[in-house]
């Protein structure tokens, strides 16, 4: 092997995506091989999950330059899919958010996670005139490359989805040189909220701390005054909000906090991942040997809940290694954002590496009931064709970015 291509090459990110992939495989076919047409699943996901680490390999061929150049025709093109999609899409599970082709499905929501990081790197960091993200005009005009796409998702019914597109922006923001102060102005208010719900004296001590804080920072003293009113009606509002709704909606707001408040409602599928992860001990109960998985307690656990399934036959030591590869990949993804010489490939690498944390974070965390059941399915493990495609093109564009790491803004 020689030099050049070791340096150029990113083997670490491309071998954790690989064994991540095979992990991937070997669960969905565990969790098919007994449903009607399963074959159709895990041959489907091996066939893209094989052909997508090719396409891994040509996009990190791209110059920086020329996935700039057109960053915003793909963000316009992904719109217009989701215009479409509303118009013409099949509903599956409640989502409007799918075409039909040829009997494969697309979900451009996906891909639009894709274009809509590429916009905003080009638009921060795509040129010699860098932008300052403190900068109001600037931010909130970052903000509305959010805010279209979040807007049709939403309309499609797909609340798990439009949370993915938030959860890549602060970060972003952050990497760009959004200063702490304003980092903590836009999150105070969504912790604060959340404390309200438990209870008068959280939000009253979560109020106490970010008098202090802002007292800390030592910024104007309207700009302090607005920050603290701001908070306070946040966390009032959804409180009151809360309040005013009916029993039935305040129970099922409940249950995606707490499972065991509906245990035969919403909250089935996360006591049963419980109990197949907890049965699965150190080593797990063996390959196609789980109970509660393969009695298939768990509906439709080659999806979303595919952690379970991973948990059970392959106990502690399987689903540690999966973390470990998964903490492997997001690192090294952080990395190349940071010795990239290139601003839109940082940004780009952050943003990416932003959508793998929260949907790791989520995705393990619902399944063993201390995150909310919000439909986040694994990256490159859960079945899903569009979600397998988006994130292999997402580990393409990070490979590029190692690859053309000394490439300067142009």
């Amino acid at each position: 092997m020689s030099e050049k291509f070791v340096n150029k090459f990113d083997i670490i990110l491309f071998i954790s995506t690989a064994l991540i992939l095979i992990i991937g495989f070997v669960s969905i076919y565990s969790a098919t091989h007994s449903t009607p047409n399963g074959a159709d699943f895990y041959l489907k996901q091996i066939y893209f999950g094989i052909s997508g680490l090719g396409i891994v390999i040509l996009i990190s061929y791209i110059n920086p330059k020329h996935m700039s150049k057109i960053s915003y025709f793909l963000y316009g093109l992904s719109v217009v899919l989701l215009i479409l999609v509303l118009l013409f899409g099949k509903v599956i599970n409640g989502n409007k958010s799918w075409f039909y082709i040829g009997g494969f499905g697309i979900q451009p929501s996906e891909f639009a996670k894709i274009t809509t990081v590429l916009a905003i790197a080009t638009f921060i960091g795509g040129s010699e005139e860098q932008k300052d993200v403190n900068k109001l005009a600037v931010f909130i005009k970052s903000c509305i490359f959010v805010v279209i796409p979040v807007v049709l998702i939403k309309l499609q019914n797909d609340t798990g989805t439009t949370l993915v597109f938030l959860s890549f922006l602060l970060p972003m923001f952050f990497w760009a040189g959004l200063s702490p102060f304003a980092l903590f102005v836009i999150i105070s208010p969504i912790i604060l909220s959340l404390l309200s719900f438990a209870g008068n004296i959280y939000f009253y001590i979560g109020l106490l701390v970010i008098l202090i804080a802002l007292f800390t920072f030592k910024r104007n003293v309207y700009i302090s005054i607005f920050a603290f009113i701001l908070n306070f009606v946040s966390g009032f509002f959804v409180k009151y909000a809360y309040d005013k709704l009916e029993p039935y909606q305040q129970k099922r707001i409940l249950a995606v906090f707490d499972p065991a408040s509906d245990p035969l409602g919403s909250g089935y599928n996360v006591i049963q991942s419980k109990v197949a992860i907890g049965s699965g001990g150190i080593a797990g109960k063996g390959f196609l040997q789980g109970t509660q998985t393969q009695l298939k307690f768990i509906p439709e656990q080659w999806t979303d809940f595919i952690f379970c399934m991973i948990g059970e036959e392959f106990g502690f030591v399987g689903s540690g290694l999966l973390i470990i590869l998964f903490l492997i990949l997001i690192s090294k993804m952080v990395s190349n954002a940071y010795i990239s010489k290139n601003r839109f490939f940082s940004l780009t690498c952050i943003g990416f590496a932003s959508i793998f944390l929260f949907h790791f974070t989520i995705n393990v965390g619902m399944t063993v009931g201390i995150m909310p059941v919000i439909g986040i399915p694994l990256p490159l493990v859960s079945y899903g064709i569009s979600s397998l495609l988006s994130f292999l093109i997402m580990i393409g564009i990070a490979m590029a970015t190692y690859r053309y790491k000394t490439v300067y803004n142009m």
